[in-house]
């Protein structure tokens, strides 16, 4: 299959690697020259970790979208969620046809739906569309031309909206592991991220700023104070899944799903030991600044749409709320004007039986 990756960032580079293994014809774009000059010195895509290690040779990598879209079967936007827009614009205004799909690895919360409109409100039509709850790898690019993949996700949620079928049933086919769920609300609603990250972002802000991200954040920084912010967090995710008819698993039943926790847990309601326990994140650093995604993306990206989708199920959820209020003098940043708000996924106004008609695949 022609597949255009767009992304040259560690997920990208993961994708390039995996689905170049597989035997596809991919393109790498990314709109950055100095993301990808490193890819093109070296002539492909190094990779190591649980994928192998190797050199992943794309047929073309490039920062032109036009002259990558042109072979292109279906596109996989492996960006972060605050580059959404722009890119669903970007491909609007290239002419991305009617009917070749877009996977978005992942949709964070509401990516699925803020494509769709950014296209409808582009060019008037809206091709098939596809997202993953969390993106298929635990990924870092350590030095500039070489992803480590430290975990594959054994399990994603993958959803469509209507019209877009085709869309999933590629993105399973290109992504092992991916299972289909009933709508995009559903995985949505799976975001890990959501959950996992905002507590710990807050409460270990101090941290992030005197030691510039010298310190394990899914170890050092999972203590039981920050596993009991994130529980209540959970809980409150869960609600609002269950207002729109989705019984969802806690976050530690996703993450073992996905592969972030150790299968050898029991004890699921043991926030902090089990995160903390997790081969594939156990390592990885702490954000360095208050500019990190776990700040701009998953406040603006995760907990802003969730609190939209929240509204509009009538369910309150004060610990949601709190987190985005502390993060914005936090962070300086309004993440209201910049995020992902109900009119930016094109959804304000409606009731909670609209949104399900919305998204729900005929």
């Amino acid at each position: 299959m022609n597949v255009i990756v767009l992304g040259g960032g560690a997920g990208g580079a993961a994708a390039i690697a995996e689905l170049t293994m597989a035997g596809h014809d991919v393109c790498l774009w990314s709109r950055s020259t100095t993301t990808l000059a490193p890819f093109l010195a070296q002539g492909g895509v190094a990779y190591e970790g649980v994928l192998g290690s190797g050199l992943a040779r794309p047929r073309l990598m490039t920062t032109d979208l036009a002259t990558g879209l042109e072979r292109a079967e279906v596109a996989v936007v492996i960006l972060p969620t605050f580059a959404h827009a722009a890119v669903a614009r970007d491909l609007a205004s290239a002419g991305w046809a009617v009917d070749k799909p877009i996977i978005l690895n992942p949709g964070h919360t509401g990516g699925a739906l803020e494509f769709q409109h950014c296209f409808q409100s582009s060019c008037g039509y809206v091709p098939p569309i596809a997202e993953f709850s969390t993106l298929t790898y635990v990924a870092r690019k350590y030095r500039p031309g070489q992803v480590t993949v430290t975990g594959r996700a054994k399990q994603v949620r993958a959803a469509a909206l209507p019209g877009g079928r085709q869309a999933l049933d590629i993105a399973i086919e290109l992504f092992p592991g991916a299972v289909a769920a009933r709508d995009v609300l559903a995985a949505d609603l799976a975001n890990a991220n959501l959950v996992l990250h905002p507590p710990g972002a807050i409460l270990a802000a101090a941290w992030v700023e005197a030691r510039s991200g010298d310190f394990t954040y899914y170890g050092d920084a999972m203590t039981p104070g920050v596993a009991r912010v994130m529980r209540r967090l959970d809980d409150e995710r869960r609600a609002v899944a269950a207002a729109f008819g989705h019984e969802l698993p806690n976050l530690i039943e996703e993450m073992k799903l996905i592969g972030t926790v150790e299968p050898s847990v029991t004890d699921v309601n043991d926030f902090a030991a089990a995160i903390a326990g997790g081969e594939a994140n156990k390592r990885i650093k702490a954000p360095a600044s208050l500019n990190h995604r776990y700040y701009r993306e998953d406040f603006g990206y995760g907990l802003l749409p969730f609190l939209e989708l929240a509204a509009i199920a009538g369910i309150d959820v004060p610990v949601a709320a709190a987190l985005l209020e502390l993060a914005q003098p936090l962070c300086d940043v309004d993440f209201r004007r910049i995020g992902r708000t109900a009119e930016r996924m094109g959804i304000a106004g409606l009731s909670k039986v609209a949104l399900i008609d919305k998204v729900t695949l005929q």
